[in-house]
C-alpha cells in the first residue's frame, strides 16, 4: 500500500477577536446580609472545577479565578473570613511531560499556518509540595478526584506503581499523606469553626470515563457505588458540624463540553486519487458485508453503516465500533466510518491521519481504524448520559433529605442554558465554546474558564440567597478574564 500521511489540523474560526472592555452597571444594590446563614468560615470540596483547574493544568490564575474563590470574596462583604487555598505557585502549571522529560505548561490557543488549535504555552512546572499552613486551608478540591478517591487515604500516597489511586495534587497538601483523606481533611477544617460549605463531587465519576472515549469501564462508577459514596462523603460534612449549611452542585451534561465537539466527525481530507486507492483495499471487506447481508447475518442498514467508501473532500474516518455485530468468525472486523452521530475527542486531532507505530502503511483513520479511546459512539453517549442523569437524581435526593441545611445548585441546568444561547450578562453572552472573548470553557474543552466560573458563582449565590434570605452581592462576570486571544 502506498504511503498516505495526512497532517490533520483541527481549526477554529476566530473572527474579529479583539480585546473587549465591559461596563458594569451602577445600579444600587441592597446592603449585604447573611439572612439565616452564616458565612464566617466556608469550606469547599470538589474536583477539578472547584480547584480552579483550567486549560489542562492547575496554575495560579486558574486557582484564583475559581468559583470558590469568587464566591468566598462575595461572602467576605457580609461576614466571611479569609479564604485560603493550596497555592500551586506556578504561572503555567503542568500539562504534560515533553521531549527530554521537560514539563510542559497549560494549554493556550496558538495559530500556525492559518490554523488555530490548543497547544502547550511552553515550559511548565511539575507540582511541588504546598509550603503554606495546611491547618488554615479552606479549599480541599482536587482535580480528577472521584467520590471513591475522596474517601480513601491512598489518594495521598504512597507514590508507588501498586497504588493507582495516588494523586500528587492531593498529596501536596494532604494533612498526612497516605493517612488522611480529602473528605477527612475538609471535615477537620469545618470542625475548626466552619459555618458553611460547598460540595461539588461526582463529575469525575463519569467524565473521566467519557474523556477517554468510554474505553475503560473501570472508570465509570456504578449507581450503587455512587449512591453509597456520595452519601458517605456528604454525610461526613453534615455530621461534623450539625449547624453548618451547605450548597451542593450537580453534574454537567456531556453535550455541553467542547472537548467532544471541536473535532468534526468528517475531519479527514482526501484527494480523489487517494480516496480511490484506499477504497481498492476495502473491496473484499465490502463484498463480504454484502454476502453476510444475503445470509441474514446482518441487516441492510448495518451493512450500509459498515461499508467503507472514501470520497474526494472531507470524510468520516475509519473507526472501531464494538457495538456492531461481531463478524470476526467470518474474518471481518468491527469497523465503519464515523458519521454525524459520533463524537470525536479533542485528543484525536493530534493523531488522525498519522502513521501508527511509525508504519507508513498504517494511517490512523484511513487504513487503520481509530481506537475506542478517541471517539464516543451513540451507544456510549447514551450510556454516559444515562449515568449523568442517574447521578444527578441521587444528588438531588441527598439534598432533599437534608433540605433544611442544604440547597441544590443546578449547574447542569445553567450550562444547558449556555449551550442554548440563553446566558449573558449586560448583553455579553456566555457560549459553550473555547473561542474568546465569549467562550465559557477553558482551552482544554472540559473545564470552565474564569469568566464562566463567575457565572457559576452567581448561580450559587442566587440559590443561597433564595434559600436562606441572604443578600450576597452578585459578581460582574465581564470583569473576569476568560480565554486569552490566540498567539502565533
Amino acid at each position: 500500500m502506498k504511503k498516505i500521511t495526512r497532517n490533520i489540523a483541527f481549526g477554529l474560526v476566530i473572527g474579529g477577536a479583539v480585546s473587549c472592555t465591559y461596563d458594569f452597571p451602577e445600579n444600587p444594590t441592597p446592603e449585604p446580609t447573611p439572612g439565616e446563614a452564616d458565612f464566617s468560615k466556608m469550606v469547599v470540596i470538589g474536583d477539578g472545577i472547584a480547584a480552579g483547574f483550567m486549560d489542562g493544568a492547575l496554575y495560579s490564575r486558574g486557582q484564583q479565578n475559581s468559583f470558590a474563590v469568587q464566591l468566598a470574596a462575595q461572602m467576605q462583604t457580609i461576614n466571611g473570613s479569609d479564604f485560603n487555598l493550596p497555592d500551586i505557585n506556578s504561572e503555567n502549571g503542568f500539562y504534560a511531560v515533553g521531549p527530554g522529560g521537560v514539563a510542559l505548561g497549560r494549554l493556550i490557543l496558538k495559530t500556525q499556518n492559518g490554523t488555530t488549535a490548543p497547544a502547550p504555552i511552553g515550559v511548565g512546572d511539575f507540582p511541588t509540595a504546598f509550603g503554606g499552613d495546611k491547618a488554615a486551608l479552606n479549599n480541599f478540591s482536587v482535580p480528577n478526584m472521584t467520590l471513591g478517591l475522596a474517601l480513601i487515604p491512598q489518594t495521598g500516597g504512597p507514590n508507588v506503581p501498586q497504588n493507582p489511586a495516588y494523586n500528587p495534587l492531593y498529596a501536596r497538601f494532604a494533612s498526612q499523606p497516605g493517612v488522611s483523606t480529602p473528605i477527612g481533611d475538609a471535615a477537620a477544617a469545618l470542625a475548626q469553626g466552619g459555618t458553611f460549605f460547598t460540595f461539588w463531587l461526582g463529575s469525575s465519576d463519569v467524565l473521566g470515563y467519557a474523556v477517554g472515549g468510554a474505553s475503560n469501564p473501570a472508570l465509570l462508577t456504578s449507581e450503587s457505588d455512587f449512591t453509597m459514596r456520595f452519601n458517605a462523603a456528604l454525610g461526613t460534612l453534615l455530621s461534623t458540624v450539625p449547624e453548618a449549611k451547605g450548597a451542593v452542585g450537580n453534574i454537567p451534561d456531556l453535550n455541553v463540553l467542547p472537548y467532544f465537539n471541536l473535532v468534526p466527525w468528517n475531519s479527514l481530507p482526501l484527494d480523489a486519487a487517494t480516496a480511490a486507492f484506499v477504497n481498492q483495499n476495502f473491496t473484499a471487506y465490502n463484498g463480504g458485508l454484502l454476502q453476510l447481508e444475503a445470509m441474514g447475518a446482518i441487516s441492510a442498514s448495518e451493512r450500509e453503516l459498515r461499508t467503507v467508501n472514501f470520497v474526494a473532500g472531507q470524510n468520516g474516518y475509519l473507526m472501531s465500533d464494538e457495538n456492531l455485530t461481531d463478524l470476526s468468525g467470518f474474518g471481518l472486523p468491527s469497523i465503519r466510518q464515523s458519521n454525524s452521530t459520533d463524537k470525536s475527542t479533542l485528543t484525536l486531532s493530534q493523531v488522525l491521519g498519522q502513521p501508527v507505530n511509525n508504519d507508513p502503511q498504517s494511517i490512523r483513520g484511513v487504513s487503520y481504524p481509530v481506537e475506542d479511546m478517541y471517539v464516543l459512539t451513540p451507544a456510549e453517549q447514551n450510556e454516559i448520559q444515562s449515568s449523568i442523569d442517574a447521578f444527578n437524581q441521587i444528588i438531588q435526593a441527598a439534598v432533599q433529605s437534608s433540605d433544611a441545611r442544604l440547597v441544590l445548585v443546578d449547574v447542569n441546568g445553567l450550562l444547558n442554558q449556555v449551550l442554548a444561547g440563553g446566558v449573558s450578562y449586560n448583553g455579553q453572552a456566555l457560549t459553550a465554546s473555547i473561542i474568546p472573548p465569549n467562550g465559557g470553557f477553558s482551552v482544554d474543552g472540559i473545564h470552565p474558564n474564569g469568566r464562566a466560573h463567575a457565572f457559576v458563582a452567581n448561580e450559587f449565590i442566587e440559590q443561597i440567597n433564595a434559600k436562606w434570605g441572604s443578600n450576597i452581592p452578585m459578581i460582574n462576570p465581564n470583569a473576569v478574564v476568560g480565554n486569552d486571544l490566540p498567539v502565533n
